[in-house]
């Protein structure tokens, strides 16, 4: 099984008031919804700012130390929740400060790049930088981040396909050659780049209940990463997954399957749940909140994706329902282990993506929240997967 560390990197300097803290759910711009795409900047400190990426990359560097099989990052735009405005960038940043993790790209907006070829060339910089540990992700990105990039999100998921092809092409059929689509138009793709890895980098999709991005990953025989749906969604992905991978041609198995978890463990309960609250600032409370309309703008995603994750959204509306449910796995060493168990035996993913930390969590508390993952949790779920059969598909391939 491989075992990432994951972090959304908020903006968590917004002061009380910036951050509606005082009157969470009575301030007009909350109301308004309108912290995702246009809460304003000038509520952002560079210098707190250049701080808290001092601190980040720290983290990462510590959850190399412990243990830790891969270091996930992410893109998003025009979002206090996440301080990573271009996912190459900072897998530029952990290619150069770490020497064993994986840098996990979960992952790349293709329908957001006006020209993928450039994605190809920086893609390839980071995996030859890295020695061949990038894993690069892709995604259709979220509705905002269509309109933070001026991007017609009609077009998202033809952007993305066409994206896609050219991206693998540029990877690996040598050039110079042309491409002409229905989105992209390139007259000379001839990368002087190319990755290390071949045939190219691994690629994972990650999603939530979107039906027709889980048969394309499916189809593609590409691992699909679930983000923190609920046991019962997850069963109906695989199942989907499981189902489009027979009609390609292939057996899937725990390869095939990632799952991303908000993890929080700490010495005691009570200190784990009080961190935990944290990821309610990150997913409602201030960070993560945004009008549906641009959340899922029109023509963006089908019908029935769009209902699937509304639901998903009012199940995940408290701690105590996300903690239940098992979307947020809270408590002790010994009680964060038995949960990952049950979804371990209960869902068989060989890529699980833990985040411990997030919110307002200081540096010091965070650092915390990793050595005592590393220390007293991943020695036991590897040792679980181990007995499950999970393998991931880089130890399949090492045999």
């Amino acid at each position: 099984m491989l075992i990432s560390y994951f972090t959304e990197q908020p903006y968590s300097a917004l002061s009380a008031e910036d951050a509606w803290d005082l009157h969470p759910f009575d301030h007009p711009a909350r109301r308004a919804g309108d912290n995702v795409l246009i809460h304003s900047n000038r509520f952002f400190d560079p210098v707190a700012a250049s701080r808290l990426y001092a601190e980040r990359i720290r983290e990462y560097e510590l959850a190399e130390e412990v243990g830790f099989d891969g270091v996930m990052v992410n893109e998003h735009h025009n979002a206090p929740f996440c301080m990573q405005a271009r996912i190459t960038v900072m897998s530029s940043v952990v290619a150069a400060r770490t020497k064993r993790v994986k840098i996990v790209q979960l992952g790349n907006p293709l329908p957001t790049w006006d020209n993928p070829v450039q994605l190809a060339e920086e893609t390839a910089m980071i995996d030859m930088i890295s020695n061949g540990r990038l894993i690069a992700g892709i995604v259709r990105a979220g509705g905002a981040e269509q309109l933070a990039n001026n991007v017609n999100p009609a077009y998202n998921r033809e952007r993305f396909h066409e994206a896609h092809d050219l991206l693998i092409k540029a990877w690996t059929v040598p050039g110079p050659w042309r491409w002409e689509g229905e989105h992209y138009h390139q007259r000379i793709v001839n990368p002087w780049a190319v990755p290390l890895q071949k045939p190219h980098p691994p690629v994972w999709v990650p999603g939530i209940t979107s039906k027709e991005t889980i048969e394309f990953a499916a189809r593609h025989a590409y691992p699909f990463v679930c983000l923190n749906t609920t046991m019962e969604d997850t069963k109906r992905i695989w199942g989907l997954y499981d189902k489009v991978a027979a009609e390609t041609g292939f057996e899937a198995g725990p390869q095939h399957r990632g799952y991303l978890v908000r993890c929080i463990v700490a010495e005691t309960e009570e200190k784990a749940l009080r961190n935990a609250r944290e990821h309610l600032w990150m997913s409602g409370e201030f960070a993560g909140f945004g009008r549906p309309t641009w959340i899922a703008p029109t023509g963006y995603s089908s019908f029935e994706a769009r209902t699937g994750r509304a639901a998903m959204d009012k199940a995940n509306s408290s701690l105590e329902g996300q903690i239940e449910r098992g979307t947020m796995v809270v408590g002790t060493p010994e009680q964060v282990i038995a949960r990952l168990r049950w979804w371990l035996e209960e869902t068989r993913p060989g890529l699980l993506m833990l985040w411990p930390n997030d919110g307002r969590l200081d540096h010091e508390s965070s650092l915390d929240a990793i050595r005592l993952m590393g220390e007293a949790v991943l020695p036991s779920v590897k040792k679980i997967a181990q007995e499950l059969g999970l393998h991931d598909q880089f130890e399949l391939a090492s045999g």
